[in-house]
């Protein structure tokens, strides 16, 4: 994988973690989830494709 590709990932990571802990708790359960699972729904939108 190129340094582009990575960075490009990278970048998806960072930014839905950020919009998913910008979320309060009400909003995280109303979507199903839990503040504990952002990390790995982040990493799932960035490197699962």
């Amino acid at each position: 994988m190129d340094l582009r590709a990575r960075l490009a990932r990278r970048r998806v990571y960072k930014q839905t973690f950020g919009e998913l802990s910008a979320l309060s708790n009400r909003e995280l359960a109303d979507l199903g989830l839990n503040r504990t699972e952002i990390r790995r729904i982040a990493y799932q939108a960035a490197y699962e494709l």
